[in-house]
């Protein structure tokens, strides 16, 4: 579905891919992005995000404290204004995950969720969207190496990662999950997805 308003918000990063189209990072607004934010993380293919069993007045209620945090950011990104995935970022040591590794000067953490494609699948999704965020994320200088823990079962996020140039570390006990390090030097980040 797309957004009507997409266009008319701000974004933080915006990028033409040759062949893809125009792919916008938003600053995630808790009371507009709710219910997109809301079917996304209740279906099974985002099991591991933790929200199966919320309402859209609990995702609303998350984001909210979310945006309160001056540590955390949460992005939905669009392509040609139609919402397609869900990015967060967050300072590593300000967060549970700081204390369960060394937490590096330039260190910056992120999460991701790719929404579900609507119509024909599209050769490099998932690739390019992360492509893009990861870019936006790389464009300020202090952002020395990337960090990422997904749920350590969940296969198909590390593999993704993994392509993408991260280096997989050691497994961590989060308090609501076990999660997989992975980690991405600045220096390693070609930009392809």
């Amino acid at each position: 579905m797309t957004d009507p308003l997409a266009h008319r918000r701000t974004a933080v990063h915006e990028r033409t891919v040759e062949g893809f189209g125009t792919v916008r990072v938003l600053p995630l607004d808790p009371a507009t992005d709710a219910g997109v934010v809301h079917g996304w993380v209740t279906q099974e293919r985002a099991r591991f995000w933790g929200m199966l069993d919320a309402d859209r007045a609990r995702v609303q209620e998350i984001y909210e404290y979310v945006d309160s945090l001056s540590t955390h950011h949460a992005y939905l990104i669009h392509h040609e204004d139609r919402p397609a995935a869900l990015f967060q970022t967050y300072q590593p040591e300000h967060d549970p995950v700081g204390e369960c590794y060394q937490v590096r000067p330039g260190d910056f953490g992120i999460h991701l969720l790719i929404g579900p494609v609507l119509g024909d699948p599209v050769p490099g999704w998932t690739g390019t969207l992360l492509s893009v965020f990861l870019g936006h994320v790389l464009a300020d200088p202090a952002r020395l190496r990337l960090v990422a823990e997904p749920d350590a079962r969940n296969d198909r996020a590390i593999a993704r990662l993994i392509r993408t140039g991260f280096t997989p570390g050691p497994e961590i006990q989060l308090p609501h999950k076990r999660a997989r390090l992975l980690f991405l030097d600045r220096a390693d980040f070609t930009g392809a997805g």
